[in-house]
């Protein structure tokens, strides 16, 4: 399993957020190149970016910042947050340099869309299944659907897919670690063939390692996503990878 530090980024500063709320945020770092920087030199294989302003405002906003991440790393970045049309995509993954667009909301309410973007970006393209209770929230989480997150993965199976992301925004940011229900949820995921990434309340090794034996019998979890953890210090990232790749 691959361990893949979180830089969520808002008004071009590196901050994480208590369940998604606007309201609860707290700043790590006013330079998110210099961070990802960090957690490269520390040993990570990949980076997953958030574009905190842009889930809110529908387009990608912190451009600036993302390209300077970019430019700053050796390793393959992912970026989610306000990917909604066409234009969004080309612009991270042609011109910003991201590996992996990460789509959730227009995945939801513009299926067909979405199907044809997949065909478009083979491989380039994340699902991203952010969840409270297994239901879809949306809009950078201010809503939830009635959709359950297998439910809108398998309108997707077998098409290219670089991953499919679980978030349990019920859990994101809170430092409680991984509940058995979200594990149960990422199992179903993987067994639908799709490369799956958790996210969201990873805390400790101990969490980490609860990961990896799940992978085991359902290999296509292949990575978990961690933030604030890193940030708090309650987890270190070269024991997180040593735990995930034993």
């Amino acid at each position: 399993m691959q361990i893949i530090p979180a830089i969520d980024i808002r008004g071009g500063q590196c901050v994480r957020l208590r369940q998604g709320d606007y309201n609860q945020e707290t700043v790590f770092s006013n330079d998110p190149a210099e961070m990802a920087v960090r957690w490269m030199e520390a040993g990570a294989e990949r980076l997953h970016l958030v574009d905190l302003d842009a889930a809110k405002a529908g387009r990608p906003v912190n451009i600036d910042a993302i390209r300077k991440i970019v430019k700053s790393v050796q390793i393959p970045c992912q970026l989610g947050g306000g990917v909604r049309d066409e234009a969004a995509i080309r612009l991270l993954v042609d011109d910003l340099g991201i590996e992996r667009a990460i789509i959730g909301t227009a995945a939801l309410k513009q299926p067909d869309w979405f199907r044809s973007m997949i065909g478009e970006f083979p491989g380039r393209l994340c699902l991203g299944l952010d969840a409270k209770d297994s239901m879809i929230a949306t809009e950078g989480w201010l809503d939830v659907s009635r959709t359950s997150a297998l439910e809108l993965a398998r309108q997707y199976e077998g098409l290219d897919l670089a991953a499919v992301i679980y978030t349990n925004i019920a859990n994101d940011g809170m430092l409680q670690g991984i509940d058995r229900a979200t594990i149960v949820d990422l199992c179903a995921l993987a067994d639908l063939g799709f490369p799956v990434i958790a996210s969201g309340g990873v805390t400790t090794v101990d969490d980490v390692r609860r990961l990896r034996e799940a992978s085991r019998a359902h290999p296509q979890l292949v990575g978990a996503i961690v933030g604030r953890a890193l940030y708090e210090r309650t987890l270190d990232l070269p024991d997180a990878i040593r735990a995930a790749s034993s």
